[in-house]
């Protein structure tokens, strides 16, 4: 059974925990993948950092903790694969390769975690790896923005500038952005009552 909860916010980040325990290992990756990127993919911002907790006995515990901060736009996800072998080692190379060929070219990882566990009857081993990355967002021009994306991306320049709206050109982000000056007044606005 998987559960998702989403955590306190602690200073605009977000804390979003997936928990899986299953006597099927393949049942339990599967429902994680899945619950995982769509979660994921409906948030804003970056992966800063993560916690893993992955055990076995009678079923296979899996918990993964994502700190989630809206600095940056990126993609971010949770990718976690399993193999088996005839020892540790086997198993270990197998998963690791499937991981690799699974994560695309511009991941930046921010935690990951291998285990392997030996059935007590038929001695076959299990590597099960857990990948926790963001990789960036496509490029697309600013006029394409979303009111979110384009509401993060000033957070992020407010921020650097602790949060001084003075130092933005409303006339310049309305042209680029394509959209009017009080939509740009309207989102800083917005920025400045979030931050609180």
């Amino acid at each position: 059974m998987l559960k998702i909860k989403k955590a306190a916010r602690r200073d605009n980040k977000l804390l979003f925990a997936f928990q899986c325990e299953s006597a099927s290992i393949e049942e339990c990756i599967k429902e994680l993948n899945q619950k995982s990127e769509k979660v994921l993919s409906d948030v804003p911002g970056i992966i800063k950092s993560s916690k893993i907790s992955l055990s076995f006995g009678a079923f296979m515990n899996l918990m993964v903790v994502v700190d989630v901060s809206p600095d940056l736009p990126a993609r971010k996800a949770i990718l976690v694969d399993y193999s088996s072998g005839r020892g540790k080692e086997d198993a270990i190379k197998e998963v690791l390769g499937k991981v690799n060929g699974k994560m695309p070219d511009d991941a930046t990882i921010v935690g990951f975690e291998v285990k392997t566990y030996t059935t007590p009857v038929t001695r076959r081993t299990y590597a099960v790896a857990v990948v926790v990355y963001n990789t960036p967002m496509d490029k697309k021009p600013l006029s394409k923005f979303t009111v979110q994306e384009r509401r993060q991306l000033l957070a992020g320049v407010l921020k650097a500038f602790e949060y001084n709206p003075r130092i933005l050109n409303i006339s310049e982000l309305a042209r680029v952005f394509e959209v009017s000056r009080d939509s740009i007044y309207y989102d800083i606005e917005q920025i400045l009552k979030e931050r609180g």
